[in-house]
């Protein structure tokens, strides 16, 4: 089969746990002991976040001194497409030692029109005080909004219509490689009448861009993979129930969080209704459970 995996951000960085290198290395460590006998068995893509790691470029950007404006958010999120990729691949290669891996820097093509570019919604970099950070918005220029009791820069999150290197990874595929690419959502760009591309200050939402490399790649199977073992009916209340088998007309009649599950959802059922293949949501320490059908959510067209 060709599996693709989207890597929740708690593959790289679990809640309240320090953005530093050493203990990142270390959950992906675990993470691809838990891909490793997907890898094994069929061919496999590996996507993954990196709203923590594009934050803390960005911090470390807007306070060097030596430049003159910070970066803009296309290039960091190439940058830790780069940093990222190096240790997934770096630990797939010591999982893996006969399998090629290759990290791809994946661009994504969005609409220069999207009214995403008018209300900010994506959540990048770490957690303030709501004072602290409107004191940081006023001077950089930012959107802030609330994410649970404390506040956190928002962006654009542009629908992605198009992933510029499918062909190349396709390519790779061919060849038995591992790849990891789309880290982030991709590279946000416009493409112009010409077929130029120009970077844009956005972040795509990582299970959106996905789902479509999914579909562009033709693959048979889409998992999300998160740190909950399935979807949760009613998640929160006395009557909190997973589900184990669903269909896309059924998921989309559940309300659920718009910034945590609710693009998984979306993800999926796009998937799903657009190829017919295989998608499900579970833990990521149950992968290959998962893709057997015993473990996490599974849905089917409607």
């Amino acid at each position: 089969m060709r599996i693709v995996a989207a890597l929740g951000g708690n593959a790289l960085l679990k809640r309240g746990e320090r953005p530093d290198s050493d203990i990142q290395e270390h959950n992906v460590e675990i993470a691809v002991a838990a891909l490793a006998p997907l890898a094994r068995d069929h061919e496999l893509i590996i996507t993954h976040g990196n709203g923590p790691q594009v934050g803390v470029l960005a911090l470390e950007s807007a306070n060097d001194p030596s430049l003159s404006h910070p970066y803009p958010l296309d290039s960091l999120g190439a940058e830790t497409q780069g940093l990222i990729g190096y240790w997934l691949v770096q630990e797939l290669q010591n999982q893996l030692p006969d399998r090629l891996v290759a990290a791809i820097i994946t661009q994504t093509v969005v609409d220069r029109d999207d009214p995403a570019f008018d209300h900010p919604t994506k959540f990048v970099g770490p957690v303030y005080d709501e004072a602290e950070l409107r004191a940081i918005a006023t001077q950089r220029d930012w959107v802030i909004a609330a994410d649970g009791d404390r506040w956190r820069r928002v962006v654009a999150s542009p629908e992605p219509t198009r992933i510029v290197e499918s062909s190349v990874i396709r390519l790779l595929l061919d060849a038995n490689a591992v790849v990891v690419c789309a880290g982030g959502g991709g590279v946000p760009v416009t493409e112009s009448a010409d077929g130029c591309l120009t970077g844009v200050e956005a972040v795509i939402d990582k299970d959106l861009t996905t789902a479509l490399l999914a579909e562009e790649l033709g693959a048979d199977a889409l998992l999300v993979l998160t740190d909950v073992d399935a979807v949760i009916r009613d998640f929160g209340t006395p009557q909190a129930a997973p589900i184990r088998s669903v269909t896309t007309d059924e998921l989309r009649g559940i309300r659920f969080p718009a910034g945590s599950m609710g693009p998984k959802i979306s993800a999926v059922c796009r998937f799903v209704d657009r190829t017919g293949g295989f998608a499900a949501i579970g833990s990521l320490a149950d992968a290959a459970a998962i893709l057997d059908g015993s473990r996490g959510t599974r849905v089917n067209p409607s």
